[in-house]
């Protein structure tokens, strides 16, 4: 690769090289699961101010990528996409709303089972999450769920993460596609998706 790009092309063939990121969108972009830098890689280099340049192996003279102090926005959309992810809808069984107590419990048991949160999202009586589909520590943590809380999911979904989004870029993104989950903050879009099922 000729640096980090945005996107990666086995997913997209229209890629575009980044020429400079700075360090808090190199965490983010890797947080949500670029896979070109490891996202423990940053930390150090920012506490001491020192840029990183990602580099093609192949072509060690072209510029690649530096990862840097800054605060320069992106011009361009980065695009971070995940496939065979699950969703898991935890509720209390009685109805009443997830409390504090009751999300500690559920992210113990997240822990215990060793499975990552990719996206979650509260409601009074729901917590929703998103999750590699990891059939056998799935199964086990949604077993042990179910002895407190009502659990329903669904498997087979994708997770498209955009930072820099325009509505545009969502339009595109989710032609043919159902959203079963959305959040949005001033800078990312992150959907739960599925193909729509032809008639």
């Amino acid at each position: 690769m000729p640096g980090v790009l945005n996107a990666d092309p086995k997913w997209f063939s229209h890629t575009k090289k980044i020429d400079q990121l700075s360090y808090h969108d190199a965490i983010e972009l890797t947080y949500y699961g670029a896979t070109v830098i490891h996202p423990k890689t940053i930390k150090p280099l920012q506490n001491k101010n020192i840029p990183l340049y990602v580099k093609s192996f192949l072509k060690p003279k072209e510029e690649g990528t530096v990862i840097k102090d800054g605060d320069k926005r992106l011009n361009i959309p980065s695009y971070i996409f995940k496939i065979d992810q699950v969703l898991i809808s935890i509720q209390p069984k009685d109805f009443s709303f997830i409390a504090e107590d009751n999300l500690s419990d559920i992210f113990d048991l997240f822990s215990k089972h060793g499975v990552k949160i990719n996206l979650m999202q509260l409601s009074a009586i729901s917590f929703s999450v998103c999750c590699d589909h990891d059939t056998v520590k799935i199964e086990a943590l949604v077993n042990e769920l179910q002895t407190q809380f009502k659990v329903l999911y669904n498997s087979g979904l994708e997770l498209m993460t955009v930072r820099y989004y325009t509505q545009e870029t969502i339009d595109v993104l989710t032609v043919n596609k159902i959203i079963l989950l959305e959040q949005r903050s001033r800078f990312t879009v992150q959907m739960v998706m599925k193909n729509e099922i032809a008639e």
